[in-house]
């Protein structure tokens, strides 16, 4: 019996080999094939967490000026965040839709799709280039940059602003690469830029003495490498979808669609930058340069924090968006219940982590003995709506799989612009002086637990709607 059993698993292996990528979707059990698609993208998004957290590592600890060099990074952030914010304006919904007409059985309009992309992306990037270089003083201190901070934050900036092409093709294009179930080569693309960045930012940093331009320089050469990588698969034998001249001429039917069905990823990390930019303003007033500094910290732990949750989902998403454009609602249904579980299951370890061992985590950011202080009481307070965080994700990201753009950009815009953005400037008011600090790191928490559950109630009313159309 045991012989059987071996010998019909060693059948099933060789039957999913010789499967197809989309055939793959369509059959495979849903608990290898998440899994198989999710671990490398969850892998890449480590190593993406840890791309953009290493230089706040590397300068957090230049001797004398670390924590001044820390804070500029801070203020830098949300305006890197808008950049690659437009890459999923493109490329969220673009990857979703291509999925969903591969699933259709149309290759070609999922083709077209890619090489409009494309186009979008190249654009958006000189448009974005041109607007924050000449804006990049006024936008630097509205984003809570001091009179102590502002040259490093500006030579850090400048620099990045000149790879901006290569964020928009690296990040945009290789959604396209996960979406056909390619996701060990989307992986790569991650892992060589973060080497590269790994090993030239000490280069950089100490050895030429460069400081944070340094780690601008490192960041940007890395970038251009994972473009060329990506691009050099989308035109290549190997995908399914080739990036072709005759498809990159924009056509607003294709693109537009596109564009709606990535507005709520786009508003969920364009809304990031807005969120700092309220964060670091309460805190300078409240808190001043340090609380601007912990709350660098705070944020680079929740970004890493949510990189293996964006994993997951865009792991499902080409399931979910294949068998939904196949009509396969049972298979929607299976893949969506193993996601939520995951998500929750990891929100949970991840929220006890911060719990456990916030010091240790400041530590690891900075030698400022202030900054690691106030790290240690506000990561609790920042995170404590985590531990229910994986339902708001999976929902919400099954939304986007699904093609439901309206409701899932009223879920991001709730969440961060109708609930949190207020409850930062409300709530220091219903506290005193020592505690105004405290009262803007606690909006976090009070509205994700709200937002949770307006996420869950109208996902249990909509999810069964859709599979019954």
């Amino acid at each position: 019996m045991k012989e059987q059993t071996k010998e019909q698993k060693q059948r099933e292996a060789v039957s999913e080999m010789s499967m197809t990528q989309e055939e793959k979707m369509g059959n495979m059990p849903i608990r290898p094939l998440l899994f198989q698609l999710a671990v490398p993208t969850i892998t890449a998004q480590l190593i993406n967490a840890l791309y953009n957290i290493v230089d706040r590592v590397y300068i957090g600890h230049i001797p004398g000026v670390g924590g001044t060099a820390l804070t500029s990074l801070g203020v830098c952030f949300p305006l890197i965040i808008i950049i690659s914010a437009f890459s999923m304006l493109i490329s969220a919904g673009g990857a979703a839709r291509a999925a969903i007409f591969m699933g259709r059985g149309d290759r070609s309009t999922a083709e077209r799709i890619l090489g409009n992309a494309t186009s979008a992306l190249l654009i958006i990037s000189m448009v974005l280039s041109v607007c924050f270089f000449f804006g990049r003083q006024p936008l630097l201190y509205l984003f809570g940059a001091s009179a102590a901070t502002y040259e490093y934050a500006q030579s850090y900036f400048r620099i990045y602003l000149i790879g901006t092409v290569f964020v928009q093709l690296s990040m945009g294009l290789n959604p396209f690469i996960t979406t056909q179930g390619f996701t060990k080569i989307s992986m790569k693309t991650v892992l060589i830029g973060a080497i590269i960045n790994i090993i030239l930012d000490p280069i950089f940093i100490f050895g030429l003495g460069m400081g944070v331009a340094g780690a601008a320089l490192a960041t940007i050469l890395s970038q251009a490498v994972s473009a060329i990588w990506v691009v050099r698969f989308l035109t290549g034998k190997t995908t399914l979808l080739r990036i072709r001249a005759k498809n990159m001429k924009i056509e607003g039917t294709l693109l537009g669609p596109c564009v709606a069905l990535g507005f709520a990823p786009f508003v969920m990390q364009a809304t990031e930058s807005l969120i700092i930019l309220c964060f670091n303003g309460s805190l300078l007033k409240y808190g001043g340069d340090i609380a601007v500094g912990t709350m660098t910290v705070l944020s680079s732990v929740m970004q890493f924090a949510m990189m293996p949750l964006s994993g997951l989902t865009q792991g499902a998403q080409p399931i979910l968006s294949y068998n939904f454009g196949a009509k396969n609602a049972q298979r929607v249904r299976q893949t969506f219940r193993l996601l939520l579980k995951c998500c929750l299951t990891y929100s949970v370890c991840m929220w006890s982590v911060c719990m456990v061992a916030p010091a240790l985590i400041g530590k690891a950011f900075t030698s400022d003995q202030e900054i690691i202080f106030m790290v240690e009481w506000a990561l609790r307070v920042y995170m404590g709506g985590m531990v229910i965080f994986g339902v708001q994700i999976a929902c919400q990201q099954t939304f986007v799989a699904l093609g439901n753009a309206k409701t899932s950009a009223f879920l991001a815009i709730l969440r961060k612009i109708i609930l949190l953005i207020p409850l930062i400037f409300l709530f220091p008011q219903f506290f005193p002086v020592q505690k105004k600090v405290f009262a803007v790191f606690l909006a976090e928490p009070v509205t994700d637990l709200i937002a949770v559950s307006v996420t869950a109630t109208l996902f249990r009313r909509q999810f069964r709607s859709a599979l019954e159309q």
